[in-house]
């Protein structure tokens, strides 16, 4: 694949997500696909445990969405740079905190590995400190 077909399919990896759209994320994750910094902790590989983890994620913040403010391709890598925002409508487990209806936004970078035309691997880095004081600070 070329870097742009590589960055179109990270791309569409993030519209799978938000659509719930199992049969696009299985065919964009490798069976074997590992996510290294998931935010719910340890994960089993393939695109199943993806979509669930990303279930809960859309109860807690339903209309989350990312603004990619850079996209990079190099080899086999694409490293995203983006801004992830949504209301926290329910609760969100990596931070223990009930819902607080507040509008939230985190910035981070996420690095993809794509191999034969799927993304194979997952690291994060998202500013979950950042969404943790702004939940928690009173309104």
């Amino acid at each position: 694949m070329t870097l742009e077909e590589n960055k179109k399919l990270v791309l569409d990896h993030y519209e799978a997500l938000y659509r719930q759209d199992a049969e696009a994320v299985g065919k964009q994750l490798s069976a074997d696909f590992v996510d290294h910094e998931a935010p719910y902790g340890s994960m089993p590989p393939g695109p199943d445990a993806v979509l669930r983890a990303f279930e809960s994620v859309l109860r807690a913040v339903p209309d989350l969405r990312v603004k990619v403010e850079d996209i990079v391709a190099e080899g086999n890598l694409v490293a995203v740079r983006g801004t992830w925002t949504g209301t926290h409508k329910g609760p969100l487990p990596p931070l223990n905190l009930p819902p607080t209806n507040r509008a939230t936004s985190i910035t981070g970078m996420v690095f993809w590995r794509i191999r034969d035309g799927q993304i194979v691997e997952r690291w994060g880095n998202l500013d979950w400190l950042s969404l943790q004081k702004q939940l928690s600070a009173e309104a």
